[in-house]
């Protein structure tokens, strides 16, 4: 049985866990963490979930993502979805999100990676992943007009794009030089 840390809104663990299946009791906090894969066209390694997956069944998704299990911390739990859901054995030990989201009854922190992967040579999860495929940030935002893709905010996947090359959201130059 999978269990999660639970943690107070400083993001301090509580010592406390929740099972897999029950609601986050008000006053405390989970972790949920995904991965975003680029290459060096610029594109995203996305997903498709199976059409048996509970939650957004055979829409396509960002490469990786889950719930931290108990004792994990944020990269160790990122590291393991990413290996469990596209078979891609990478650390992410000392790395920092590239941004936190918080939502009702949690945290959910997301790393961008640029690396060039094969995508013929992943061994995609059997209980959760059809297929992956490269797409640029046009095509998924057309995927999510057709409700092909999980209906994120669009402007949410402008910005992971923008933060594959980025550290925050200051411009440290003047753009319109």
């Amino acid at each position: 049985m999978e269990c999660f840390d639970l943690y107070d809104v400083n993001r301090n663990k509580s010592g406390k866990v929740l099972e897999r299946g029950n609601k986050v009791p008000e006053g405390y906090y989970r972790l949920v963490v995904h991965v975003c894969i680029f290459d060096s066209e610029g594109r995203m390694l996305i997903q498709k979930r199976l059409k048996e997956k509970k939650g957004w069944s055979g829409m396509w998704d960002i490469t990786a993502g889950g719930s931290a299990l108990a004792g994990d911390s944020s990269q160790q739990a990122a590291s393991r979805e990413l290996l469990e859901e596209v078979g891609i054995d990478y650390s992410l030990d000392g790395m920092r999100p590239a941004m936190t989201i918080y939502f009702d009854g949690g945290f959910n922190d997301i790393y961008t990676v640029n690396m060039d992967v094969d995508i013929d040579t992943l061994k995609l999860q059997a209980t959760e992943v059809e297929q992956v495929r490269w797409a640029t940030e046009e095509e998924i935002l057309e995927m999510m007009k057709e409700k092909e893709f999980v209906l994120y905010k669009s402007s949410f996947i402008s910005l992971l794009f923008f933060l594959r090359n980025h550290n925050g959201a200051y411009m440290h130059k003047d753009p319109t030089r």
